[in-house]
């Protein structure tokens, strides 16, 4: 059975009326509230089909319908193929105390909350390749040097490497000089045998120290670091009947308070690595979509946050199943155009 034209419209009429209310609608309120000119009759006909084709359900004896997860799938498809809402003076508002990351995405956790009444995570940056920035050794005593190793996301690892006999500062610098003309730049994938190779058969009287070095770097670049998550507005969603019976409330409670399986959902699936500058990546979960136990009984709306390249975060907006998307939507957007603005004036 196709959907045509009229059974979107009514379907539509029922999932904005079923979002102002949260209650079932029936076929008498959809005639009063659509221009479409149809009797309750023939509204209550369009309805058992979609009621048949599993895009809307009937939660009781009452003539009232709910929309499915499969007709708020559709509205969100359909809705997003044309969104541009704005915000006005956002980037004002959130670059006011934003002189620090995760400053800036502290307000925007608080910011989202406030204008969505929905509870909102963001998540820390995550780099998905990182390379050598700087590489320094230096002399500590005759049995060791200190490695001091810079990633480009300014991550620091500083490691003491034993050596058996003491190494002029001449020959340090020289292998100072030669890691960081060789390696800058790279990320571990890079650093080959033959690279490897050519670099020990330049310093073959160091061989040991290199070893040691690039076991270091290596152990720098592979390390898996675990973002913060920034969360504001979880009690929100008890102000949502569906989502404010005891147990399922303390579910997503906990699961913003400790905030793991969240982190777990938020990392960049690996389809997002290429993302360009204008992509977002906004993506709508509803139910178990998210494939979050504890918001089996929610949507998600979510977006991807670019500082620069192979630097991204994900931010996250949590309600009910009917949640106002075209609002959440378009803040998102509009948020992520601000965004975008803000990190290019601080690269």
């Amino acid at each position: 059975m196709e959907l045509d034209e009229r059974k979107l419209k009514i379907l539509q009429a029922i999932i904005r009326t079923y979002l102002e209310t949260g209650e079932p609608v029936g076929s008498r309120t959809i005639s009063k509230d659509t221009d479409l000119h149809l009797s309750s009759a023939t509204i209550r006909n369009e309805m058992s089909d979609l009621e048949d084709m599993g895009y809307i359900l009937q939660p009781h004896t009452s003539a009232g319908r709910i929309p499915s997860d499969k007709g708020y799938r559709l509205y969100v498809d359909t809705m997003l193929d044309d969104k541009t809402h704005e915000v006005e003076n956002l980037k004002e508002e959130l670059e006011e105390k934003a002189d620090k990351i995760d400053v800036l995405l502290k307000q925007i956790a608080k910011f989202l909350a406030t204008n969505t009444n929905y509870a909102t995570m963001v998540s820390g940056p995550r780099y998905q390749s990182k390379k050598v920035k700087f590489i320094q050794l230096t002399a500590v005593d005759e049995e060791s040097l200190l490695a001091v190793i810079v990633l480009d996301n300014n991550h620091v690892k500083n490691q003491l490497i034993p050596i058996e006999a003491p190494i002029e500062a001449e020959r340090i610098a020289k292998i100072n000089f030669l890691l960081n003309t060789t390696l800058n730049g790279l990320d571990v994938t890079e650093m080959n045998l033959a690279l490897i190779g050519q670099i020990k058969s330049q310093m073959k009287e160091d061989s040991a120290v290199i070893d040691s070095v690039l076991e270091v770097i290596g152990n720098a670049l592979t390390a898996e670091e675990t973002p913060e998550v920034y969360t504001s507005g979880a009690t929100n969603i008890l102000k949502y009947p569906e989502l404010s019976d005891k147990s399922s409330a303390a579910e997503l409670l906990v699961a913003f308070e400790e905030k793991q399986e969240i982190n777990n959902w938020l990392e960049i699936p690996s389809a997002n690595t290429n993302l360009s500058e204008e992509s977002h990546d906004i993506q709508v979960y509803i139910g178990d979509e998210t494939q979050v136990a504890s918001m089996k009984d929610c949507s998600m709306v979510t977006a991807t946050y670019r500082i620069h390249e192979g630097v991204y975060g994900k931010i996250g907006i949590v309600g009910p199943k009917r949640m106002n998307y075209d609002k959440v939507v378009g803040t998102l957007q509009s948020l992520m155009t601000q965004l975008d603005d803000i990190f290019k004036d601080k690269k």
